[in-house]
């Protein structure tokens, strides 16, 4: 599976992945995204989950963002199928992008291209939960066309913002 819209390719992340991964990983992708600083064996498993995940056609789609003509892993992106927040037929979008990468609408263009791919999944909404100090993920959605959607409370008590898209709405960024 490979997704590209001439400038950046996304594809399922891959054992090779890893090493860029973690050398990619600052301090805005642990606090926003993964919670933690990753290790060499967290990673490794991550990324076999991920795998399992595609070959079973599970509810986690996970993708390197790739640039250039050599393909860097510039960051990742993914799709949850079911998570919590979700109603029938979303799927939660979650992004990050190693700091080299950030500032030139790569986080952008991979949400578009993973939400046309959504859509051609069956699915009809797409959602962006961020915390309300994430400007800069937020700021992401709004340039996807995605829009405010509310505030809601996970199970750990964070707060977050919702931002929503319609996939089957005429018109919507994802489908041009």
């Amino acid at each position: 599976m490979k997704l590209s819209d001439g400038v950046i390719a996304l594809s399922p992340l891959v054992p090779a992945d890893a090493e860029a991964h973690l050398a990619g990983e600052d301090e805005q992708l642990v606090r926003w995204l993964s919670g933690g600083p990753g290790t060499r064996e967290g990673v490794d498993a991550y990324i076999r989950h991920c795998g399992e995940q595609w070959a079973a056609g599970g509810s986690l789609r996970a993708f390197g963002i790739r640039v250039g003509v050599g393909e860097t892993l510039a960051g990742t992106i993914d799709l949850r199928f079911a998570a919590e927040g979700l109603t029938r037929g979303q799927v939660n979008v979650a992004y990050g992008l190693y700091p080299a990468w950030r500032g030139r609408g790569l986080a952008t263009r991979a949400v578009l291209l993973v939400c046309r791919y959504a859509a051609g999944e069956g699915v009809s909404g797409a959602v962006i939960q961020v915390e309300p100090g994430n400007a800069a993920s937020a700021a992401v959605a709004r340039r996807a066309g995605f829009a405010p959607g509310g505030q809601r409370f996970t199970e750990d008590g964070t707060l977050l913002d919702r931002y929503v898209l319609d996939l089957r709405a005429p018109g919507s960024t994802a489908l041009q």
